[in-house]
């Protein structure tokens, strides 16, 4: 099963349109994530109607229309592998203590918020994953996303993909 994680992507604030290399990857997954802070309701529609499955929260920049259509944490359990989707999990320090103490029944958590990519695991087992951003990427060298692949209930190979520079 062929996983896409995106987060923070800000349309129109932070770019005008979603990337077309992302676009194809949202219609090429099995299951998109998005982390939350989308922005604009029109975003979510669009990703929403190329997306085979969608599994999606709201950001803190995302007002009452995205509010009332996500949750602010999502979970969904794949072949086995419970995934949840939450924007905000607070400084660096700390993150995987804090995460596998509040989402204990979780085997993958994907989260966004920073823009900056994250790959770790915490004490449980439990790996959490930020895909950065594909549209504003801060201090970051790129723009981001992550694709992932998930087969007998265990996440394989998880790739960070850098954007090219907006022209």
């Amino acid at each position: 099963m062929r996983l896409l994680l995106i987060a923070d992507t800000h349309v129109p604030k932070r770019a005008r349109v979603l990337p077309a290399q992302l676009l194809d990857e949202v219609d090429a997954a099995d299951v998109v994530f998005h982390a939350g802070d989308w922005v604009d309701v029109a975003t979510l529609d669009l990703v929403q109607e190329r997306s085979r499955r969608l599994v999606a929260v709201y950001g803190n920049n995302d007002g009452p229309a995205l509010r009332e259509r996500l949750p602010s944490v999502a979970r969904v359990e794949l072949e086995s592998c419970r995934f949840a989707v939450v924007h905000e999990t607070g400084s660096a320090k700390g993150r995987e203590q804090r995460c596998a103490a509040q989402f204990p029944d979780t085997d993958v958590l994907v989260f966004g918020h920073s823009h900056i990519p994250w790959d770790s695991h915490a004490s449980n087992g439990m790996r959490l994953l930020n895909p950065g951003s594909p549209t504003d990427r801060r201090r970051q060298p790129y723009a981001t996303y992550l694709t992932a692949e998930l087969a007998d209930g265990r996440l394989g190979e998880v790739r960070l993909h850098n954007l090219p520079p907006r022209s």
